[in-house]
């Protein structure tokens, strides 16, 4: 998959979440996406990888499980964002599950709410 289709298929994960746009960050020209005009995924100048906010203890556990498709971010690593690099084999379910997982992170819980997908525990969102 090349580097356009990777992103559209970013993209296209987070457009589908209630509200969500798409809004670049600061002076950079990278897609990033918000909601209520707060990120919930970023992505890299280059395009080769993506951050977003997971829960306590999931970036390291991801990190641990599989460094070659996932890091700790330079400046947002600390607040318990994500990286994964674009450029790996991903598996799109476990990527859209992360980004919805995100999003629900920093969405009003009424938006995120109206995710179809069980959220974490397993229990109807």
């Amino acid at each position: 998959m090349g580097d356009r289709d990777v992103l559209a298929r970013v993209r296209e994960i987070c457009l589908a979440l209630p509200e969500a746009v798409e809004k670049p960050f600061g002076g950079h020209s990278a897609p990033s996406f918000r909601v209520r005009d707060k990120l919930f995924l970023i992505t890299s100048e280059d395009g080769r990888s993506m951050m977003f906010k997971a829960g306590p203890g999931v970036q390291e556990a991801l990190v641990a499980s599989d460094p070659d498709r996932f890091f700790v971010p330079a400046y947002v690593g600390h607040k318990g964002w994500v990286g994964a690099w674009l450029t790996a084999d991903q598996d799109w379910d476990e990527i859209a599950e992360l980004i919805e997982d995100s999003y629900r992170l920093i969405a009003p819980k009424r938006l995120a709410a109206r995710i179809r997908r069980p959220g974490p525990g397993g229990g109807d969102a």
